[in-house]
C-alpha cells in the first residue's frame, strides 16, 4: 500500500482534524483510517504516546522503513499501528500502513513482516494491506539487488491476490508456486535475469515464475470396454464413483499400436460436469479422435492452478552469450505453467530468451494476448527460441503477438480447440516457423489474420504426424507445407510469396484428406497424400498458382479425387498430375506458354468441365486405364512442345476413354487439336467446334477393342490426318460440318 506523500509525523490529535490530514495526505493507510476500517483494531494509548498505551486511538506516523524498526519494541502495545511515509524516504512509493503483533515470531522479509532491530524474540510489524503489493514495499527500487525474497514472500502469502512492479527488477532464482488467484502486473517495466542461477537438463519448466498445480495419488486406469466414438464427451470408467462433479483430471490413452513412443490420440485435462451413470461420466471436452475398444485410459486427478495471471513486463533473457550447448543451463524465461485453468498472460515483451517465453502443459482455458519475443540464442535446438509452446492443452486463445528471429511463434502439441489470432513472425529465414503443430493429434485449431512460415503435424513420427480440422484464414508466408496426416484442412485467403532469402519458389503442399483451400495463391504448389480419413471431398476453389516448370502437382501416393474450381494455373510447363486418383478442373484457367509441354497426367481420370487452356495442354500418360473429359464449354487455344492439346503417350496396352463433348479448340500452326497414335481407345467427340491445325487419329489407335465416333462437331480449316474408314466401331465420316 502507498503511504502519505510527505507525511513525517504523527497527526496533533485522534479527532476530526487528524483524518482530515490524512486523507489530505494521501494513500491507502489513511485512507482506511479514514473511513473507519481499523477502528476495531487495539491501537490506544492511555498517554497518547502512540505506542499502544490504554486509551489513545492516534496511530504511530514515521517516515520510513528504517525509522519504524528503529523504534524500541519493548513499549509497544500489541495492535499499535504505524504508518509509515516511504520506504527509504518519504514519498517513495514504498510506504506502508503497519500493525504490532506482540505474539508473532514470522520470519521477517523486509516487507509485510518487519522485525525490530532491538530484534525481540516476539513480536513483529505486520503489513496492513487489501491483498495488493508492490515491490516497493520491499525496498526494490531499481534493478541492482535481487527481488526474489521479496516476490517470494509476496506469492506465497495467500491474503494476496494481486502483486505490482513499478520500477524495474532483477531475479536470480527460478521459482515454482502452487497458489492460485493471483495477479502479477510488472506495469511493463524490464525485468533482468542476468546471473540467474543454472536450470537443470532438458526443462522448459525452470521458469522465473512457474505455476504448477498438484498431481493427486487418485489414478483409476482401465480398458476400454467399447469404442468411444469421435466427438463425444461421455466417457466410460470403471466406477462413476470415484469421480466428482468439478474435479479436474489428466487423462490420456495408451500409445498407438506400432506408432511412436509419444503418439497418443487423447491427452488432455479436462472438468467433470456430470455423472452420467455408474460406468460413465462426462466432461467438458469433445473428444477429436476416436478410441477403439481395449484401448486403455488412465485418469489422474490434480488439483490445478486456478486464475493466475502474469501481465507486462519487458524481459531480457540470460545466456545469450555461452553458446547453445550451455544455454540450456544459463538461459533464463519469464513463465511456464502446467495443470493450470484460467491462467492469462499478456504483454510480455522477451530478448534473448532460450525456453519458451510462455511455457505450458495440461492448461484449460487461457489468453496469451500482446506478447513478443525477439532474438533467443538458438533456433535450431528443440525446444527453444519460442515466444509459447502449449502441450496437451484446451480452449487456448493466442492474439496480437510478434517475433523476429525465433525458431516459433506459436506451437500447439496435442492440443485442441484453441486460436491463433493477428500474430505475426519476420526474421524466419533460417527455419525456425513462426506457426507450427507437432502432430501429436491436434484437432479444432484456428489461425486467423496471422503471417510468417507454416509447418502443421510435421515433428516426426515419435508423435504421429496427425492432426484434423485446422483451418486456416487470412495468412500471409513464404511457405507452408501441411503434408502429413492432416485432415480436414481449411484454407481461406492464404498467400504463399516467393522470397528469394527464404523459399524462392514459395511452396504451399497439402495432403488430399478432405483439403479444402478458397480464395489462395502459391507458386510451387502441390498436392500429397498420407492419410485417407476425411468423408469430405479434396477442393481447391478459387485460387491461384504460378507453377513452376516440372512440378509435380499432384504426388504419386494421390488416391482420392481433387476436384480444382475456377482455379487458375499460370507458367505451366510440363506439369505432372501423377496420382491415380481422379481430378476434375471446373471452369479453371491453365496457361502455358507456345515452347512449353502439356501437363502430364497419370490420374485415372481427368475430367475439364469448362475454362480454358492457353499454350498447354493434357497429355494422357497411358500409365494405367485412363479417361479424359473435355466439355462444358471449355475453350482450348495455341500450341505446346508436344504439337498436340489432347493426346496420349507412345506405346503401352492401357486403354484410354475420350469424352470430348461441347468444346472450342483453335490449334496454331500444325497443332493437334487431339492426337492419338496408338494403344486401345474409346474415343468420342459430340458437339465439338475445331478451327485450325489437325485432328490426327491413326488408324492403328483404333483396331481390335477400340472404338471412334465423331459426330455432331464444326470443324473449320482442319486437317485430318490418318482418321481410319468408317466400320463397326468407327464412325467419323458424317454428321460433322466441315468448313
Amino acid at each position: 500500500m502507498t503511504s502519505p506523500a510527505g507525511f513525517t509525523g504523527p497527526p496533533a490529535a485522534a479527532g476530526p482534524t487528524s483524518r482530515r490530514h490524512l486523507l489530505r495526505a494521501g494513500g491507502l493507510g489513511a485512507a482506511a483510517l479514514a473511513g473507519g476500517t481499523l477502528a476495531a483494531t487495539p491501537a490506544a494509548a492511555a498517554d497518547g504516546d502512540g505506542q499502544g498505551g490504554k486509551g489513545a486511538s492516534a496511530p504511530l506516523a514515521v517516515p520510513t522503513v528504517a525509522a519504524l524498526l528503529g523504534l524500541a519494541s519493548a513499549p509497544l502495545r500489541d495492535g499499535a499501528l504505524a504508518v509509515v511515509a516511504g520506504y527509504r524516504t518519504p514519498g517513495d512509493g514504498g510506504g506502508m500502513l503497519t500493525r504490532w503483533d506482540a505474539r508473532s515470531t514470522a520470519e521477517a522479509n523486509g516487507g509485510t513482516v518487519l522485525r525490530p532491530a532491538d530484534r525481540p524474540a516476539r513480536g513483529r510489524w505486520l503489513r496492513v494491506h487489501e491483498g495488493v503489493l508492490d515491490f516497493r514495499g520491499f525496498g526494490h527500487f531499481d534493478a541492482s539487488a535481487p527481488a526474489d525474497d521479496a516476490l517470494d514472500a509476496m506469492v506465497n502469502d495467500p491474503s494476496v491476490h494481486r502483486v505490482e512492479a513499478h520500477t524495474d527488477l532483477l531475479f536470480r532464482r527460478r521459482h515454482t508456486y502452487h497458489r492460485s488467484h493471483l495477479v502479477l502486473d510488472f506495469g511493463g517495466r524490464t525485468v533482468h535475469t542476468g546471473g540467474i542461477e543454472r536450470n537443470t537438463h532438458d526443462n522448459p519448466f525452470g521458469a522465473v515464475l512457474f505455476f504448477q498445480g498438484t498431481v493427486t495419488s487418485d489414478t483409476v486406469s482401465h480398458e476400454l470396454p467399447a469404442e468411444v466414438i469421435e466427438r463425444t464427451d461421455a466417457f466410460p470408467v470403471p466406477d462413476s464413483r470415484a469421480f466428482r462433479v468439478g474435479q479436474w483430471w489428466a487423462v490420456q490413452s495408451d500409445e498407438v499400436a506400432g506408432g511412436g513412443s509419444d503418439e497418443r490420440e487423447l491427452q488432455k485435462m479436462v472438468e467433470v460436469t456430470e455423472i452420467v451413470d455408474g460406468t460413465h461420466i462426462r466432461v467438458g471436452y469433445l473428444n477429436g479422435w476416436p478410441l477403439a475398444a481395449g484401448r486403455t485410459v488412465t485418469w489422474r486427478r490434480v488439483e490445478p492452478v486456478v486464475g493466475v495471471e502474469v501481465h507486462d513486463m519487458a524481459f531480457l533473457g540470460a545466456g545469450q552469450d555461452t553458446g547453445a550447448v550451455d544455454d540450456e543451463y544459463t538461459g533464463s524465461h519469464p513463465v511456464a505453467y502446467e495443470y493450470a485453468v484460467d491462467c492469462h498472460v499478456s504483454g510480455i515483451q522477451a530478448t534473448g530468451t532460450f525456453w519458451p517465453v510462455i511455457m505450458r502443459r495440461w492448461c484449460t482455458r487461457y489468453r496469451t494476448t500482446g506478447c513478443g519475443l525477439k532474438n533467443p540464442p538458438t533456433v535450431m535446438y528443440g525446444g527453444a527460441g519460442y515466444l509459447t509452446q502449449q502441450i496437451y492443452c484446451l480452449y487456448g486463445h493466442v492474439a496480437d503477438c510478434t517475433t523476429s528471429n525465433v525458431r516459433h511463434l506459436n506451437d500447439l502439441t496435442a492440443s485442441a480447440y484453441c486460436q491463433v489470432v493477428n500474430c505475426h513472425g519476420d526474421g524466419d529465414d533460417e527455419g525456425g516457423n513462426p506457426f507450427t503443430t507437432h502432430g501429436q493429434y491436434e484437432h479444432d485449431l484456428l489461425f486467423d489474420g496471422n503471417s510468417g512460415l507454416m509447418d502443421i503435424a510435421n515433428s516426426g513420427a515419435q508423435w504421429g504426424n496427425a492432426a484434423k480440422r485446422i483451418t486456416v484464414r487470412n495468412h500471409v508466408c513464404s511457405w507452408f507445407t501441411a503434408n502429413t496426416l492432416i485432415t480436414d484442412l481449411t484454407l481461406e485467403n492464404v498467400h504463399v510469396v516467393p522470397r528469394p532469402t527464404f523459399d524462392p519458389s514459395g511452396t504451399l503442399v497439402v495432403n488430399a484428406d478432405g483439403a479444402q483451400l478458397r480464395g489462395c495463391t502459391a507458386s510451387l504448389f502441390a498436392v500429397a497424400q498420407r492419410s485417407a480419413r476425411s468423408a469430405r471431398p479434396t477442393t481447391v476453389t478459387d485460387c491461384a498458382f504460378d507453377l513452376p516448370a516440372g512440378q509435380v502437382l499432384v504426388q504419386t501416393p494421390v488416391t482420392t479425387p481433387v476436384h480444382f474450381v475456377r482455379t487458375t494455373f499460370k507458367g505451366l510447363d510440363g506439369a505432372v498430375l501423377r496420382g491415380s486418383g481422379p481430378v476434375r478442373f471446373t471452369d479453371c484457367t491453365l496457361v502455358g506458354a507456345p515452347g512449353a509441354a502439356p501437363v502430364s497426367v497419370g490420374a485415372a481420370e481427368v475430367v475439364v468441365d469448362g475454362g480454358s487452356l492457353t499454350n498447354t495442354g493434357i497429355a494422357l500418360s497411358a500409365v494405367r486405364d485412363q479417361r479424359l473429359a473435355v466439355g462444358g464449354d471449355a475453350v482450348l487455344s495455341g500450341t505446346n512442345s508436344a504439337g498436340a492439346l489432347l493426346s496420349r503417350a507412345a506405346g503401352g496396352t492401357a486403354t484410354v476413354t475420350w469424352d470430348l463433348g461441347p468444346l472450342r479448340s483453335t490449334a496454331a500452326g500444325d497443332t493437334a487439336h487431339v492426337r492419338v497414335t496408338d494403344g486401345t481407345n474409346r474415343y468420342t467427340a459430340v458437339g465439338a467446334r475445331l478451327t485450325g491445325g489437325r485432328l490426327a487419329l491413326a488408324a492403328a489407335a483404333f483396331t481390335g477393342a477400340s472404338s471412334l465416333l465423331h459426330t455432331s462437331c464444326t470443324e473449320e480449316d482442319v486437317t485430318r490426318e490418318g482418321l481410319p474408314p468408317d466400320g463397326a466401331r468407327v464412325s467419323a465420316a458424317t454428321g460433322n460440318l466441315v468448313l
